[in-house]
């Protein structure tokens, strides 16, 4: 075998992991060998949030500043042993008309994606063949609108969705922006959902107009936050927790305490901050999964 090649086992799975040393993020020296240590370790509080969820990853063969593909069909060569599912191509993608999703449920299946160096995870609001149980609202801010006013609108959109009996989860995006993440009952359509978001973004909007804007034109939002309500459309998908970001830094979209995205608001770090890889896998070890709520399911959104 190659001397850059390690045949592992994980959990039973037999592995080939390949170039270790490569570096992946190259401004902060991060190699592929600590991009499948920080997948491996984070998996316990990541994989229950990608469980029955089909996988969209965005690949960095190169390292972060090398180049990316948007994968969502399994690849040439997927183990037999990792599950797949054949569901309808959003928007009949490069002429499908369906696709072979991966789906990930174990550790072998995140090692495995780590390992082609898919830095980047994400999912839609809905599992395999049923209706969204999560709501998420992504929170953008338009320049030199920053993290802290994303804050301020969080804790806004907190307020207005408790008045409806909907309970919010902040994270970062692991970039400029954050999310709010809702679980719901599972049983209304993905349509439904994208108009209730939308309806609360408009409402807001309409209280703070100089701090709110949802309509996606850009040339709106200068200095305004972006509530992203279109989001839940069945064909969209947003990065999950704990997923990396291709960043300069190895960033993760990272669960927030609400009283970190209260000091965010008031401009205090380190909530306006990314949270690197490292950070976070502390940040787990003491805090457990602040997103572990979203497993527990939710209440019907309220109709117009």
């Amino acid at each position: 075998m190659p001397a850059d090649r390690l045949k592992v086992d994980v959990e039973g799975r037999s592995l080939e992991l390949s170039n270790l040393d490569k570096v992946l993020y190259p401004k902060a020296g991060f190699t592929k060998g600590e991009v499948i240590d920080y997948y491996t370790r984070i998996a316990p509080v990541l994989l229950p949030h990608l469980q029955d969820r089909p996988l969209t990853r965005i690949r960095f063969p190169n390292g972060v500043d090398g180049g990316s593909f948007f994968e969502k069909n399994a690849p040439a060569a997927t183990p037999a042993w990792v599950r797949t599912e054949n569901l309808p191509a959003p928007g009949s993608s490069k002429g499908r008309e369906t696709i072979d999703y991966v789906v990930a449920d174990d550790l072998p299946t995140l090692v495995w994606l780590a390992n082609l160096a898919a830095l980047e995870l994400h999912t839609p609001q809905w599992k395999v063949g049923e209706h969204p149980d999560m709501m998420v609202v992504d929170l953008d801010p338009g320049a030199p609108a920053a993290l802290k006013q994303c804050c301020q609108v969080a804790l806004l959109m907190r307020d207005r969705l408790a008045e409806d009996g909907i309970d919010s989860y902040p994270k970062t995006s692991g970039k400029k922006g954050m999310q709010l993440c809702c679980p719901i009952a599972g049983t209304q359509d993905a349509d439904l959902v994208s108009d209730y978001a939308k309806r609360i973004a408009q409402e807001l909007e309409k209280a703070h107009p100089k701090l709110i804007v949802s309509k996606m034109a850009k040339n709106l939002r200068p200095g305004k936050v972006f509530i992203d309500w279109s989001q839940n459309n069945a064909a969209k998908t947003t990065v999950a927790p704990y997923s990396l970001r291709a960043q300069d830094v190895p960033s993760v979209s990272t669960p927030l305490t609400w009283d970190e995205v209260e000091a965010g608001a008031a401009g205090k770090r380190p909530s306006t901050k990314p949270y690197t890889a490292p950070e976070v896998l502390k940040r787990v070890e003491k805090q457990g999964d602040l997103l572990a709520p979203l497993l527990d399911g939710g209440p019907e959104l309220p109709e117009a």
